[in-house]
């Protein structure tokens, strides 16, 4: 088993592993007792009660983070005509129609987000084996498939943070930064996880929140009080 180093164990004895922590009594203490010298991400790591085998206990969707995530991320955009305009005009970085397909399949890959007009993805398909890997294919359910180009970039402008279950029942998402003020990142896990609640698949049966771990990068986790969490968005 490795050993961790002294800032780890120094940051790991503040945290105490008898109690559950609710969101708003977490936040605080993943600050106060981050260690590294660059601004660490802020991850909550959520458990659920589902099988991802079965195609209808699949969690998947997407939210808006209220105070977004402390970086813009360069956004292409695939669309012709008019909607390449309207991608413009929106804050897409990269704007461009097949020609741009035959550009990332040679290899360019200087973008963090990807969005695509309907009449595009027939092209956009070939780029599966390559965006696939990294998350980045255009999709409908996830809102980057869309006549409404504009609506799509800017929402990955302000923060849109896309969640998936993996195949051991975990999701792993973004809240912001170690550097945000408490109450920015209290609201943005709040978000977050209204939405996995409101994913729910109905085929789910039994406990859905199982565990709730909030950490920063290289931070020790504090474990969240599930019911607490339960209250609160049915609240």
């Amino acid at each position: 088993m490795r050993r961790r180093g002294r800032k780890y164990q120094a940051a790991r004895a503040q945290v105490a592993t008898d109690r559950m922590y609710t969101i708003e009594d977490a936040i605080p203490l993943v600050q106060k007792v981050k260690f590294a010298k660059f601004d660490e991400t802020v991850e909550l790591t959520l458990r659920l009660g589902v099988d991802p085998k079965h195609a209808d206990q699949m969690v998947r969707g997407t939210v808006v983070l209220p105070h977004g995530l402390g970086k813009t991320k360069r956004v292409l955009a695939i669309a012709g005509g008019e909607k390449q305009k309207e991608a413009q005009d929106a804050g897409a970085d990269f704007v461009g129609g097949e020609e741009i397909v035959d550009k990332i399949m040679g290899g360019w890959t200087d973008f963090d987000a990807v969005v695509a007009t309907p009449d595009m993805m027939r092209a956009v398909g070939r780029l599966g084996k390559v965006l696939g890997p990294r998350g980045l294919m255009p999709n409908p359910k996830t809102g980057t498939v869309s006549t409404d180009i504009r609506k799509a970039v800017l929402e990955i402008k302000a923060g849109k943070v896309e969640f998936r279950v993996d195949k051991t029942g975990i999701i792993h998402a973004p809240v912001g930064k170690t550097s945000f003020p408490s109450d920015s990142l209290v609201a943005n896990a709040r978000a977050l996880v209204e939405s996995i609640v409101k994913a729910k698949p109905a085929a789910a049966k039994g406990k859905y929140l199982k565990s709730i771990t909030l950490s920063s990068t290289m931070g020790p986790g504090v474990a969240i009080d599930t019911v607490a969490v339960d209250a609160a968005v049915k609240h």
